[in-house]
C-alpha cells in the first residue's frame, strides 16, 4: 500500500517526534493530481480546438499535443529524430573513478546486462531512443526495474513524483527539507476514467520507491521541482508558423494555384439567381483541376485580385527563418539537420560542416550522454571504484576524419616519447597521455645524459688517465716500421 511505503520512507529520514504523515488518500489528492497538472499533462486529447475567430491553432502543453505538432512540422520532427538516432548509437560501459596514480580505464561486467537487454528482444538502442523521445517531447523520461532483470520505460504523463517534508508537508515539493520519497504510476494516466475517485486510486495506481526509478530530465524546468522541460515548449510559435505556412501553400493549390478574386457586378436580380451563378463559377473555376481556365464575365461584371500570390508572400523565407530557430532550440545544427538554411552558401564546406559537427558533439551529445548514464546508474550494480559511462566507438558522427585522427595519434606518441626521455616511466607516460593528467607521471630518478658530464653516474665507465688530470698530453703509440 502507498501509505505503508511512504510512511516507511519518511520514518527513515527524521525522528518520530517531528514526523508528520499523510494518509494515502491525502498524498494522492494533495500531491499526485497537482503534480500531474504541474507537468502540464492530464488530457487525452491532441490539438485543442480553438474558436473560429482565431487564425492559428493553439498547441496544448501535453504529450499527445506535442506529438501531433511534430507530425505536422517536418523540421521539428526531423530534429527530434536526429537527436534520437544519434544518442541511440551509444553503448554503456563502466569507467574507473579518478584517483592519483591510476588511469581511468573502461571495462564491462555482467552488471550491464539490464542495459544491454532491457526487455525481451530489446537492445540498448531502443532503450535510449525511447528515453530521448520521452525527454524530448515531455522533458522527462522514467525507467523502472520493478520487474526482476527487466527494465520498463514509463509514459511520463502517467507518472507523478511524490515529495516528503517534515517542515511543510502540505507543500513538500518546494520545502527546504523536501525530497523525493516515491513515484506514482497509473496505467492510462492519473486523470483516466476510474482514477478520479479515491476508491479507484487504490486499485489502479502503482507506487515506486526512488531506488526503483531512474528519472532523466536533461533540461530542468526552472519553475518546476525536479522535473524537466521539453525543447519544443519554446519552439511552439515557430512550429505553428511552419504549420500555418504549409497550410497556406496547400490552400493556394486547392484554389487552383491562383490568387483570390473578388467578382463584382454579377447580374442577379434575386438571391437565388446569385447563388446559382456563384455555384456555377465555383464548379468550373475553383480547385486544382480547374487551374488556369479562362474566366468569362458578362457585361458589368469585374474580377479583382485580392491578397497576394505565393511569391509575394515569400513563404520560403518565412519557413526558412522558422526552421533555423527550430534548429537552434533542438541543438541540431542546420547543416546536420539538412534544412534549407543549412544547405545554402558555404555551410556544407568541409571545414564548416566539421565545426558544426564538433559543436553538436561538445555542446549536446557528450553532456546529454553523461547525464543519461548518471540517471540510469541507480538501476544496476555499479562497482564501488567505478561509474556508469558511455562508449562512443560506434557513433560515426563523433569520429574524427582519418587525417585528424592520425595527427592526434602522432602528437600523443611524441608526448609519450618526450616524457620517457625526460626520465618518467613508460607506463606512467602512457597513462598520463590517455587520461590527460600529468599528475599520473612517475619519475625514475634518472635524467637525460645531456644534463650530465660525460661518464658521471656510470660506475662501469673508465676513469680518465692521470696525465689528463695533470695537464700533460698522453704519450703517442709508436709508429709501425714502414710508415
Amino acid at each position: 500500500m502507498l501509505a505503508d511505503r511512504v510512511s516507511t520512507a519518511v520514518a527513515r529520514r527524521a525522528p518520530a517526534e517531528v514526523e508528520k504523515r499523510f494518509s494515502a488518500d491525502m498524498w494522492l489528492q494533495d500531491f499526485a493530481i497537482p503534480a500531474a497538472n504541474q507537468f502540464g499533462y492530464g488530457t487525452p486529447f491532441g490539438l485543442q480546438t480553438t474558436p473560429a475567430h482565431m487564425r492559428a491553432t493553439e498547441i496544448m502543453a501535453t504529450l499527445p499535443s506535442y506529438s501531433a505538432a511534430l507530425r505536422r512540422c517536418p523540421p521539428a520532427f526531423a530534429a527530434q529524430m536526429v537527436r534520437s538516432l544519434v544518442l541511440s548509437q551509444a553503448r554503456f560501459t563502466f569507467r574507473g573513478r579518478q584517483s592519483s596514480g591510476k588511469p581511468r580505464k573502461t571495462f564491462g561486467t555482467r552488471a550491464l546486462s539490464p542495459l544491454e537487454s532491457p526487455w525481451p528482444k530489446a537492445t540498448t538502442s531502443q532503450l535510449i531512443s525511447r528515453m530521448e523521445w520521452h525527454a524530448g517531447l515531455a522533458g522527462n523520461a522514467f525507467v523502472t526495474n520493478r520487474t526482476q532483470g527487466r527494465l520498463r520505460v514509463l509514459r511520463p504523463d502517467w507518472v507523478a513524483i511524490i515529495f516528503g517534508s517534515h517542515q511543510e508537508p502540505e507543500d513538500a515539493a518546494t520545502a527546504l527539507d523536501g525530497e523525493i520519497i516515491g513515484y506514482a504510476y497509473a496505467n492510462g494516466g492519473l486523470s483516466a476514467p476510474g482514477n478520479g475517485s479515491l476508491s479507484g486510486w487504490a486499485n489502479r495506481v502503482e507506487t515506486l520507491l526512488p531506488d526503483e526509478v531512474a528519472h532523466w530530465a536533461p533540461q530542468p524546468d526552472p519553475e518546476g521541482a525536479e522535473i524537466g522541460m521539453s525543447w519544443i515548449t519554446p519552439a511552439i510559435r515557430d512550429i505553428q508558423m511552419d504549420e500555418a505556412a504549409t497550410a497556406h501553400k496547400i490552400q493556394f493549390f486547392r484554389n487552383g494555384a491562383t490568387p483570390n478574386l473578388v467578382v463584382k457586378g454579377i447580374p442577379a436580380a434575386t438571391k437565388t439567381q446569385f447563388d446559382e451563378i456563384v455555384e456555377m463559377m465555383e464548379s468550373r473555376h475553383a480547385g486544382i483541376a480547374n487551374a488556369y481556365r479562362t474566366l468569362y464575365l458578362t457585361a458589368g461584371a469585374d474580377a479583382t485580385v485580392v491578397g497576394s500570390n505565393a511569391r509575394d508572400a515569400d513563404l520560403k523565407a518565412l519557413q526558412g527563418a522558422s526552421e533555423t530557430r527550430i534548429s537552434a532550440l533542438s541543438r541540431v545544427p542546420a547543416s546536420v539537420l539538412g534544412i534549407s538554411e543549412g544547405l545554402a552558401g558555404s555551410s556544407l564546406n568541409a571545414g564548416n560542416f566539421g565545426m558544426a559537427r564538433r559543436i553538436f558533439a561538445d555542446t549536446w551529445i557528450y553532456p546529454t550522454l553523461q547525464d543519461l548514464a548518471a540517471s540510469l546508474a541507480p538501476l544496476i550494480q555499479v562497482p564501488n571504484d567505478a561509474e556508469l559511462w558511455f562508449d562512443t566507438g560506434d557513433m560515426p558522427i563523433l569520429r574524427e576524419d582519418a587525417r585528424d585522427a592520425a595527427d592526434i595519434e602522432q602528437v600523443r606518441q611524441t608526448t609519450v616519447v618526450g616524457y620517457v626521455n625526460a626520465g618518467f616511466t613508460p607506463e606512467s607516460a602512457v597513462a598520463a597521455v590517455n587520461a590527460q593528467d600529468v599528475t599520473l607521471l612517475v619519475h625514475t630518478g634518472l635524467t637525460s645524459v645531456q644534463l650530465q658530464p660525460p661518464g658521471q653516474g656510470d660506475a662501469n665507465a673508465p676513469a680518465p688517465p692521470d696525465s689528463l688530470s695533470a695537464g700533460t698530453p698522453p704519450a703517442l703509440p709508436p709508429v709501425p716500421a714502414g710508415f
